[in-house]
C-alpha cells in the first residue's frame, strides 16, 4: 500500500512540474532536440576515432557505442527522477523544507523524487531503441547478460541515488548543494568511456573509490560477456554500502537541521 501510495504522490509531483516545463512548448521541443543533437554528436565522435583505428583499448566500434550508450543511460536516469534535489538549496534558504517536514510524506522522499523532468523521460525512451540497436550488432548475447545487466543498472542508479542523498545531507549542513551536484556531474563523465583505458592508480580510483566504473563500465562489460562473479559481488555489496550510510547520513543530517524561523 505504500508503495502504491508513493506512486501516486509521485505522479501526482511529476505532473506538476511536467506542466510548468511545457508551457512554452516550442521551447520545450528545442530542448529536447538539442540533447538529442548533443547524443547524436558525441556518436559521431565516436564514429570518427574508429575510422582511423579497429580498437580502442581492445573494444570494437559498437562495443564502445554500447559503453556510451550505457554511460547515458545511468546518466540520464537519475536527471530524469531526481530533478527536485538541484531545487533543494531554494527549498533550505526559504524555508519550504520547513513545510515538507510538516507533511505526512517522507521528507527523504519529496527531496529527491519531489517532480521528475518530462524531457528526460523522452531522452530515455530514445535512449533504451539505442541499446537495443546496439545489442542486436554486439551479438552472442545470452539472457544471462541482460538480466546481469538490468540489475547492475538498478545498482548503478542505487549509487547515483546515494550521492544525491550525500548532496542534499550537505545542504542541510551547510546550504551547499549547486557545487557538489555539479562536481558529481563532473566526475561521471569520466565514465562515457569504459574506465580500462585510464592507467593505475586512477583506474582502481575510479572504479571503486569514487564508483564510476561499477556504475557505467562494469554493466556493459557484462552484456559483452567480459565479468567474473567476483567483481559483480563487489558491485553490489559497494552499492548496498554506500545507500546505507547516505541514509544514516540523512538521519544525522535531520538533527543538526536548524528551521528558516530559527
Amino acid at each position: 500500500m505504500k508503495i502504491k501510495k508513493y506512486i501516486k504522490i509521485w505522479l501526482r509531483y511529476t505532473a506538476g512540474t511536467s506542466q510548468i516545463a511545457f508551457e512554452s512548448r516550442t521551447g520545450a521541443a528545442i530542448f529536447i532536440i538539442g540533447k538529442i543533437l548533443r547524443f547524436v554528436f558525441f556518436l559521431l565522435f565516436i564514429v570518427v576515432i574508429f575510422s582511423k583505428t579497429k580498437t580502442v583499448a581492445g573494444y570494437s566500434l559498437w562495443q564502445m557505442i554500447f559503453f556510451f550508450l550505457t554511460f547515458n543511460l545511468v546518466d540520464t536516469l537519475p536527471q530524469f527522477l531526481l530533478r527536485d534535489v538541484y531545487r533543494f538549496r531554494g527549498q533550505i534558504i526559504n524555508g519550504y523544507f520547513d513545510h515538507t517536514l510538516l507533511k505526512p510524506v517522507s521528507p527523504l522522499f519529496k527531496s529527491l523524487f519531489g517532480g521528475s523532468d518530462i524531457f528526460d523521460f523522452f531522452i530515455m525512451i530514445f535512449l533504451i531503441v539505442m541499446l537495443i540497436i546496439g545489442v542486436e550488432h554486439l551479438g552472442g548475447v545470452s539472457s544471462l547478460n541482460i538480466f546481469l545487466y538490468i540489475l547492475l543498472i538498478i545498482n548503478a542508479f542505487i549509487i547515483a541515488l546515494s550521492f544525491h542523498i550525500f548532496v542534499l545531507c550537505l545542504g542541510i549542513l551547510t546550504t551547499e548543494v549547486d557545487n557538489a551536484i555539479m562536481l558529481y556531474r563532473d566526475l561521471t563523465q569520466m565514465g562515457r568511456f569504459p574506465v580500462d583505458i585510464y592507467r593505475e592508480p586512477l583506474k582502481s580510483i575510479i572504479t571503486f573509490v569514487i564508483p564510476i566504473g561499477i556504475m557505467m563500465t562494469i554493466p556493459a562489460k557484462v552484456m559483452l560477456g567480459v565479468f567474473n562473479i567476483q567483481i559483480i559481488i563487489v558491485s553490489f555489496g559497494i552499492g548496498i554500502l554506500i545507500f546505507m550510510l547516505s541514509v544514516l547520513l540523512w538521519r544525522y543530517s535531520l538533527t543538526k537541521y536548524s528551521s528558516a524561523s530559527s
